[in-house]
C-alpha cells in the first residue's frame, strides 16, 4: 500500500513524512530543503495517490486504518528505521498513532498535523461534521468525484492561490474515483478515538485555527484523552491560518513547530550553506522521482471499513 519510498538528506535524526487523503509526497515539497539540511527524511506515497483501476464496478475499497498502520510498520522495517519522528497529516496522523501502539520502538515522537480520530459529531463529541453532511459528501463523491474535488480542494486549502490549489488538485484528480470513495468512507465513517488511550509515544498535535475538517477542538480532545491515559507527553500547537493544509499555506509556521520538536532553532534560509543544500536537494529530488510516476499498484477492493472504537 505504499509506493516510491525515498530518503533525502542526512543526519542522526530521521523524519517520516506521511501524506493524507488526496495528497502525495509532493505535499511536503516546500518544507524539504529546510528539513533535509540536518535530518534524514523518508518520503513515500500511499497507493491511493494514483490508482489507475480500483477494481470491478460496484466494489468498494477494503482500506482500513489498521492496514495502513501495518504498511507503515513494514516500510519502516524495510528501511531499517527506529526512533523516528513521524509527521502524519490528516488521516495519516491516526495511522501513525495505531502504528506506534503496534511498534512503539519505531517512533520517538509523533507530530499529528490536522489529525482527527472521529469526524462525525455526536452528543458528547464535536468532530466537525453532522451525519447528514457526511452522507451528502459521500454521495457526491460516488456520483461525480472530480466535480466534488473541484469544489472541495480550494475549500480544504483555504486559499485561492493557484500555486497552492493546483498541485493538490492534480493529486486529487489522479485518484481512482472508486478508491477515493472507499477511502472517504473509511475516514469519515470511522471512529478511532479508543486508539488514543493506548498511545504512549510523546505527541505534538498541530491544528490550524480555522480548519473546517479538523477544528482545534478536536486537537484539544485528543490531547486531553491522551494525557488522561498512557501518553508520556501531548502538547498542542495552533497555527493562525485557514484550511486543512498548512504545508501549502503556512509552511514556515509548521517548520517552526517541527524545529521545536527536533530541538532546532528555526534559522533564516538565506545563507550560503542553505542555498547549497537546497540546490543539492533539488538535484537529488529530480533524479529520484520514478520515471513511471505513481501508478504502480492498485488497491484491493473488498468493501471492508474500519469503524472500531
Amino acid at each position: 500500500m505504499y509506493l516510491n519510498p525515498r530518503i533525502l538528506g542526512s543526519g542522526e535524526r530521521t523524519l517520516v513524512l506521511s501524506h493524507g487523503y488526496g495528497g502525495s509526497q509532493a505535499i511536503w515539497d516546500m518544507m524539504l530543503p529546510h528539513l533535509a539540511r540536518r535530518n534524514k527524511v523518508l518520503l513515500f506515497d500511499w497507493d491511493f495517490s494514483s490508482a489507475p483501476d480500483a477494481g470491478e464496478e460496484g466494489e468498494q475499497s477494503c482500506y482500513t486504518f489498521s492496514r495502513f498502520a501495518d504498511e507503515l510498520v513494514a516500510l519502516m522495517d524495510e528501511m531499517k528505521l527506529s526512533g523516528a519522528v513521524y509527521v502524519g497529516h490528516s488521516m495519516a496522523g491516526m495511522v501513525g498513532c495505531i502504528a506506534s501502539v503496534k511498534r512503539p520502538d519505531l517512533f520517538a515522537h509523533l507530530v499529528l498535523v490536522g489529525a482527527s480520530p472521529r469526524y462525525m459529531n455526536s452528543e458528547d463529541y464535536e468532530g466537525g461534521f453532522d451525519k447528514s453532511d457526511i452522507e451528502a459528501m459521500l454521495g457526491s463523491i460516488a456520483l461525480d468525484f472530480r466535480g466534488w474535488a473541484e469544489g472541495f480542494v480550494p475549500l480544504a486549502v483555504g486559499s485561492a492561490d493557484p500555486s497552492a490549489v493546483e498541485p493538490l488538485a492534480r493529486s486529487f484528480f489522479a485518484m481512482d474515483p472508486r478508491a477515493a470513495h472507499g477511502l472517504a468512507r473509511m475516514i469519515f465513517l470511522g471512529d478511532q478515538r479508543g486508539v488514543l488511550d493506548d498511545v504512549a509515544v510523546p505527541c505534538t498535535l498541530v491544528h490550524v485555527s480555522r480548519d473546517f475538517a479538523a477544528p482545534p477542538c478536536v486537537g484539544r480532545y485528543m490531547q486531553a484523552r491522551m494525557l488522561a491515559a498512557r501518553c508520556a507527553a501531548a502538547t498542542m500547537e495552533t497555527i493562525d491560518s485557514v484550511g486543512h493544509f498548512p504545508q501549502l499555506v503556512a509552511p514556515d509556521e509548521l517548520l517552526g513547530i517541527l524545529d521545536l520538536v527536533l530541538g532546532d532553532a528555526h534559522e533564516d534560509a538565506d545563507g550560503e550553506e542553505t542555498a547549497a543544500a537546497a540546490a543539492a536537494l533539488a538535484e537529488e529530488m529530480s533524479s529520484e522521482v520514478p520515471a513511471g510516476g505513481l501508478a504502480e499498484a492498485a488497491p484491493e477492493v473488498q468493501g471492508d471499513i474500519d469503524v472500531a472504537t
